[in-house]
């Protein structure tokens, strides 16, 4: 499954490990991202959605986790 934030959009990004050496090696960095039901406040109905949000989008307020 991909690793992508259904509210924000945030996906998997290319950087580069340097070492001491300054030789640099590609690295994939990784949103945190979970599976989780939520509502979303800003639409009128309470419909339950169910998919891959970002930590920084449920800290944000954007979506209200059900428990």
């Amino acid at each position: 499954m991909a690793r992508i934030c259904a509210i924000c959009d945030k996906r998997p990004q290319v950087a580069n490990t340097v070492s001491n050496a300054n030789n640099r090696t590609k690295r994939w960095v990784y949103p945190n991202v979970h599976t989780m039901r939520f509502i979303l406040p800003s639409s009128g109905n309470q419909s339950i959605h169910r998919a891959k949000v970002c930590t920084k989008c449920v800290k944000a307020g954007k979506v209200q986790k059900i428990i």
